[in-house]
């Protein structure tokens, strides 16, 4: 099966039990976070061969990230286990409705140390694709330059590059992240991307607008426009823009599910799926990715994957 190799920071997540502000909670659940393991993860129940590095402390914390992405069948060995800085952890505050804040405590992380000298050249053997965030490069100095040697070593060994903006302003420090997100974003042969990166990276939300920016000054060969409840937009270099239709689910919190989709929809691609298959089985997994309060728990395995594929309907209690 197809080799997809990524890195980025994953953490220890603390989800609350009930909802409401985290002053009046003192009962939490220990769950992974992390957008390139969640994909990783979701590549993995899928049946692709997926690996995952990046920098955990030498910490209860940093040995949990490495057995929680472990169990899920995703290949750890690149990472490097960090003596001198911490493991770090987030928590969740949840809301009725859906609506979920979160609260990091990263900085000076262990995965914020992150370097070009952890890029093996064995690790990329054999590798089809490498998938990226936008998250990753703007951690750090050392962070931004470990993204671009990896993207470099991609297009010298003719290995694809998948790349999802995943714009987190809190964690950005000017327009030097700014323009390494859209350089990184034109340089992708696979784009996935909401609606607003698109317009806080080039300045259009439309989705034909999207496109023309996108295969006009960049290396797509795919797009896919993620635009949550209302489904999403794939295309294919000179053949075709498609709307997928968002899939029906039953919500309990959102995050996770733009990692799921771009699961899914890069499973899809890499097995030969069509452009429309590809599209909905990122939207199948990006949707039951909200019905967990844990980012990945919910991302389907490929026999469910197919059965939904093919129309059999889920039934809910």
């Amino acid at each position: 099966m197809p080799k997809i190799i990524t890195f980025g920071e994953s953490m220890v997540v603390f989800t609350p039990d009930n909802y409401g502000a985290l002053r009046y909670e003192n009962q939490f659940r220990a769950r992974l976070a992390g957008a390139e393991s969640n994909t990783a993860i979701g590549l993995a129940k899928l049946g692709l061969d997926s690996c995952w590095m990046s920098r955990v402390g030498n910490d209860e914390f940093g040995h949990y990230v490495l057995n929680m992405i472990r169990a899920e069948g995703v290949d750890t060995k690149g990472s490097v286990i960090d003596p001198d800085h911490r493991t770090g952890i987030m928590f969740k505050q949840r809301e009725y409705g859906g609506e979920t804040t979160v609260f990091y405590y990263r900085e000076n992380s262990a995965a914020s140390h992150l370097q070009p000298e952890d890029l093996k050249p064995e690790w990329f053997e054999g590798a089809d694709v490498l998938h990226l965030t936008g998250i990753t490069p703007v951690l750090s100095d050392s962070c931004r330059e470990t993204v671009l040697e990896a993207v470099r070593i991609a297009k010298e060994r003719g290995i694809c590059f998948s790349f999802d903006p995943n714009i987190r302003k809190k964690l950005m420090h000017g327009q030097q992240d700014i323009d390494t997100l859209r350089d990184l974003t034109l340089q992708a042969d696979i784009v996935m991307l909401g609606i607003d990166e698109a317009d806080f990276l080039f300045g259009v939300r439309e989705a034909p607008d999207i496109l023309e920016v996108l295969y006009g000054q960049g290396s797509a060969q795919y797009i896919a426009i993620k635009d949550g409840g209302n489904g999403a937009v794939v295309s294919v270099r000179d053949g075709g823009i498609l709307k997928i239709p968002p899939y029906p689910c039953k919500p309990l919190e959102t995050v996770g599910a733009g990692d799921g989709f771009n699961a899914g929809f890069l499973a899809g691609i890499l097995t030969g799926k069509t452009l429309e298959e590809a599209g909905r089985m990122g939207g199948i997994a990006g949707a039951l990715a909200t019905q967990t309060t844990g980012d990945m728990e919910g991302y389907p395995d490929a026999e469910r994957m197919a059965r939904l594929l093919a129309g059999q309907a889920e039934v809910y209690r």
